[in-house]
C-alpha cells in the first residue's frame, strides 16, 4: 500500500528549527521526524512513499539521495569523483517518490497533486509532524469494514491547562493539573483513503481539513478510528524537546520497529 506524506509546509510555529531546514528534517534522536514516521509505516509492510514537497524541498531531496551512501562504507576517488560502496546495506528498503507540490499550495491541493502517483487504489495519508504508535493493520481493517471513502484517526485532545471543577457555591470539587487528555477527540491524521476523495478537492487553494472533510462527513463518507494510545504532534520547540527527551530516555512509544 502506498503512503502519502505532506511535507511542504513552512512550520512557522517551530521557527527556531525551520528557519534553517524544513520541518520534516527536524531531528529526534539524530534522525529526521520524517524518518521516524516512515519507519512506523515500514514496520507494517508499507514501503512505498509519495512525499509532497514544498518549503525548502532541496533539503528533503538531498537527504534521500544521500541516505544510501550515508548508511554504507565508501571509498571515494577525489580525482574523478567515483564512489565504491562496500557491503551495501539494504535497510531501509523504501521506494520514495519526491513530488514538488509548490511552496504555497494548501493541504488539499498537495493531496490532489499526488493523485497521478497514487493511482486508483486505497492509500494511507499523514502529515510530517505527528508521530504515533497507532496500529496500522487494525486501522486498515477498520477502514475496509466500514466501506467509506475516508477514515481519519482521532485522538484525545491534549490538555494545555489545568482543569478545575467547581460547585455552584465556588467549592472546588476536582483539581487536575494538565491532565493527559482533554474531553474531546481531534484529527490525528493517519488517514486511510479511497481515490474517490480526489473529487472533493477543488484545487491548490483547498484546505483538506475544511471543505473536503466537511463534505465527506455530510455525505456519510467519513468515519473515525479512535486511537487510545500514544500520539504527539511536533508544532513547537517545546514539543520537539519533549519527543527528544522521550527518545533519549528509551521511552519512545512510536518506536514500533524494535
Amino acid at each position: 500500500m502506498k503512503v502519502a506524506i505532506l511535507a511542504g509546509g513552512m512550520g512557522t510555529r517551530l521557527a527556531e528549527e525551520t528557519d534553517a531546514r524544513p520541518k520534516p528534517m527536524v531531528e529526534i534522536g539524530g534522525k529526521p521526524i520524517l524518518w521516524h514516521i516512515m519507519k512506523h509505516y515500514s514496520f507494517y509492510g508499507m514501503n512505498e512513499f509519495i512525499i509532497a514537497l514544498g518549503y525548502k524541498k532541496e533539503a528533503i531531496i538531498r537527504y534521500f539521495l544521500e541516505l544510501h551512501h550515508y548508511s554504507s562504507d565508501l571509498t571515494v576517488r577525489t580525482g574523478d569523483g567515483s564512489i565504491i560502496v562496500h557491503e551495501r546495506r539494504r535497510e531501509p528498503d523504501w521506494i520514495v517518490h519526491l513530488i514538488d507540490t509548490g511552496p504555497l499550495t494548501d493541504t488539499g491541493g498537495r493531496i490532489k497533486r499526488l493523485a497521478p502517483y497514487i493511482g486508483n487504489t486505497t492509500f494511507m495519508l499523514t502529515w510530517c509532524d505527528g508521530i504515533s504508535d497507532v496500529d496500522l493493520a487494525k486501522l486498515l481493517d477498520f477502514h475496509r469494514a466500514h466501506g467509506k471513502l475516508a477514515t481519519v484517526t482521532v485522538v484525545r485532545a491534549p490538555s494545555r491547562f489545568g482543569v478545575v471543577d467547581l460547585a455552584d457555591d465556588g467549592a472546588v470539587q476536582r483539581f487536575s493539573e494538565k491532565p493527559a487528555h482533554g474531553d474531546g477527540w481531534i484529527n490525528g491524521a493517519f488517514f486511510v483513503l479511497e481515490p474517490g476523495i480526489f473529487d472533493y478537492i477543488a484545487g491548490d487553494q483547498t484546505m483538506w481539513e475544511r471543505e473536503p472533510l466537511e463534505q465527506l462527513a455530510l455525505d456519510g463518507e467519513l468515519v473515525a478510528y479512535r486511537h487510545h494510545s500514544f500520539w504527539q504532534c511536533m508544532d513547537t520547540l517545546r514539543e520537539k524537546m519533549l519527543l527528544e527527551e522521550m527518545w533519549r530516555g528509551g521511552a519512545a512509544p512510536w518506536k514500533t520497529w524494535e
